[in-house]
């Protein structure tokens, strides 16, 4: 797979940028023409990524979130969402659905598995005191596929 055209931004962790994050992915992937469904499926996962590494990454302090976007050339989206945060000491226990680790917050523990859900394919590594990241990958409708035929 080769890779048709890239993007990286890092910005700082504050809930402001979120929406920045979202915005950066849409405008990038409208190139690939995607259907509003994988539009919206993409940026809910951008989104609940860029809020964990804001939330729980820096929960304690401030630090730079980076985003980066890769356009394959199979129409494959390939996104990496990377923190210096305080990292995860259990990756698997994270990802459970429910689990949380700001209970008193109200989150419902659930970024992982709506990553999980709107991707293709979703990797998360970590290491406590150095951060965590976020890859996540999802292949877009071949075009002319599925559309209507014109009348």
């Amino acid at each position: 797979m080769n890779v048709i055209n890239t993007v990286k931004l890092t910005f700082p962790g504050i809930s402001e940028n979120e929406r920045t994050a979202r915005a950066v992915v849409s405008a990038f992937l409208v190139q690939l023409d995607p259907t509003v469904e994988e539009l919206v499926d993409i940026r809910t996962a951008v989104s609940e990524a860029v809020t964990n590494a804001i939330v729980h990454g820096y929960r304690d302090t401030t630090g730079d979130v980076e985003l980066h976007i890769k356009l394959l050339s199979n129409r494959e989206i390939y996104l990496r969402i990377k923190d210096k945060g305080c990292g995860m000491e259990n990756v698997k226990q994270a990802m459970q659905p429910f689990y949380t680790t700001a209970p008193e917050e109200e989150r419902a523990g659930l970024g992982f598995a709506v990553m999980e859900s709107f991707m293709d394919k979703l990797h998360v590594k970590s290491r406590l005191g150095h951060g965590t990241t976020v890859i996540m990958r999802k292949k877009l409708k071949d075009l002319g596929k599925d559309s209507c035929p014109e009348n």
